[in-house]
C-alpha cells in the first residue's frame, strides 16, 4: 500500500486543484491504520476525518504532511537536542530473549555545552539510559545486511566527536588532546569531514589481533563508517545503512578500517550497491576519501597516513566479512572471553545476561551526574583556516 501511495496519488494530489473522493478515502484508511504504527501519524489522524472533496486546500495540506512522513518511515528525523527522538529503526533491538529488553525508541540527552570539555550526548530507550557502543544492535533487523550507524560527526563539520569508549554508557563527546578540544583541519579543498562519519555499534577492532590483510593490530575502537548519502545527518542520529565497501587505513601503525556506506533512505541508495557504483555515480569521491585520510593529520605535524592494498578500496563482500570479524571480537570482549587491556567501559543496560549489566538506577545516576545542557562555547577562528598540503605522489 505504501509503495503505491508514495508516488502516484500523493504527488498527483499535491499538484492538482481537485482531489478525487476515492483518493481521500484511500488516505483516510491508510492514516487511520498507521497511526498506531508510528507516533508521527498521530497529527495526521487528528485531521483526516475532516476531509471532503470540497476542501481541496485542506486535503492538499494534509497530503503534503503525509507525503513528508512517507519519505521517512520507519524512522524519526528529528534533532538530537535534549530529550528529542533521533532517527531509529522501529524494530531496533528486537530480541526473543526475555532478559534482553527491546528497544522500540531511542532518544538522546545532551549534557554540558557544545565546544566545551563537559559536552556529552547520552542515549536512552523507553526504559532508561543505554550505551550506543554495547546496547544498540549491530543490525537493523536480524538476518539482514542493513546496519545501524551511530553518527558522531555530521558532514562538513570539524569537531572531532566520538563514542567515549572508556566512559560508562559511552556517550558521544569531543576528543581531547593535551587538554584541548580537537578539531580536524580544513585541508584544501576539503572542509571538515567530507561524509557523515560515525561507527557501527557492537563491533571492536581488537588491538591484540594482527590482521592478515594489513599486518597491523586493531585500534581498540568500534569500526568506523563514512556515510556518503546526500543528507547531512544530525550528530547522535542512528541511521540504517547499506555497506558498499571499505578502505584499510594504517593510522600510526594500527589497522583502522573505514567502511563506506549509504543511508538506505537516500535517493541514490537503490543504485549504490557496491564499491564500483560509487565511482560510477559519484566520480572523484573515492579518490577524495583516500586523499582526506592520507593528509588530515599533516597540519598537526604528523606524517601522511598509509593504506593497505595501495589505497585501493575493497568491495562490499569483503567489507561484510570485516564487520562480522569485528562483531565477533566485540562478542568475545563483552562476554569476558578476552582481556580488556584497553580499559574500555563495557557496561550495558539491555541484557541481564551480560557480565557487565548495569541497573537502570545506576545508569540514571551517571547521566544525571553531568551538568545540564548549556549554551555553546566559542570556537577559535583558527578552526576555519585553510591548510594547503602537498601530497606525496608516491604515498601508498
Amino acid at each position: 500500500m505504501l509503495s503505491r501511495l508514495k508516488q502516484p496519488f500523493i504527488s498527483a494530489c499535491l499538484q492538482s486543484s481537485f482531489v478525487p473522493k476515492s483518493q481521500v478515502n484511500c488516505l483516510t484508511i491508510v492514516v487511520s491504520n498507521l497511526r498506531h504504527w508510528n507516533p508521527i501519524f498521530s497529527s495526521c489522524f487528528s485531521d483526516y476525518r475532516s476531509l471532503s472533496t470540497s476542501s481541496c486546500s485542506k486535503t492538499r495540506e494534509l497530503l503534503g504532511r503525509f507525503s513528508s512522513v512517507l519519505h521517512t518511515p520507519p524512522f524519526f528525523r528529528q534533532s538530537t537536542s535534549t530529550g528529542h527522538p533521533v532517527r531509529f529503526p522501529t524494530n531496533i533491538g528486537d530480541s526473543p530473549d526475555p532478559k534482553k529488553r527491546k528497544m522500540t525508541s531511542i532518544t538522546t540527552v545532551q549534557k554540558g555545552s557544545l565546544n566545551k570539555l563537559d559536552y556529552r550526548i547520552y542515549y536512552r530507550n523507553e526504559t532508561g539510559p543505554i550505551s550506543p557502543f554495547h546496547d544498540i544492535p549491530l543490525r537493523a533487523a536480524t538476518g539482514t545486511n542493513i546496519f545501524n550507524m551511530v553518527v558522531e560527526v555530521p558532514r562538513w563539520t570539524n569537531a572531532k566527536m566520538e563514542i567515549a569508549t572508556k566512559e560508562p554508557l559511552n556517550p558521544i563527546k569531543q576528543d581531547i588532546k593535551k587538554g584541548q578540544l580537537r578539531y580536524v583541519a580544513n585541508c584544501f579543498p576539503h572542509h571538515g569531514y567530507i561524509w557523515n562519519y560515525g561507527a557501527l555499534p557492537q563491533t571492536w577492532e581488537n588491538p591484540n589481533y594482527t590482521d592478515e590483510s594489513t599486518n597491523c593490530k586493531g585500534d581498540n575502537d568500534p569500526i568506523d563508517v563514512c556515510e556518503i548519502g546526500g543528507r547531512i545527518q544530525p550528530r547522535g542520529a542512528v541511521v540504517q545503512v547499506k555497506i558498499l565497501g571499505c578502505f584499510a587505513l594504517i593510522d600510526e601503525g594500527e589497522t583502522d578500517w573505514k567502511l563506506l556506506a549509504v543511508d538506505v533512505n537516500d535517493p541514490m541508495a537503490d543504485k549504490l550497491n557496491d564499491i564500483n557504483d560509487i565511482e560510477k555515480l559519484m566520480p572523484g569521491y573515492l579518490r577524495a576519501t583516500v586523499e582526506w585520510f592520507r593528509i588530515y593529520k599533516i597540519p598537526d605535524g604528523k606524517p601522511e597516513n598509509q593504506f593497505a592494498f595501495n589505497g585501493e578500496p575493497k568491495n562490499a563482500a569483503f567489507a561484510l566479512n570485516i564487520i562480522e570479524e569485528t562483531h565477533k571480537f566485540w562478542q568475545e570482549l563483552s562476554q569476558k572471553r578476552v582481556n580488556n587491556d584497553g580499559e574500555l567501559a563495557l557496561e550495558r543496560t539491555t541484557d541481564a545476561n551480560s557480565p557487565f549489566n548495569m541497573s537502570v538506577a545506576d545508569a540514571e545516576g551517571i547521566v544525571n551526574g553531568n551538568p545540564e545542557a548549556g549554551s555553546p562555547g566559542p570556537v577559535d577562528p583558527f578552526v576555519d583556516k585553510w591548510h594547503y598540503i602537498t601530497v606525496n605522489p608516491n604515498g601508498s
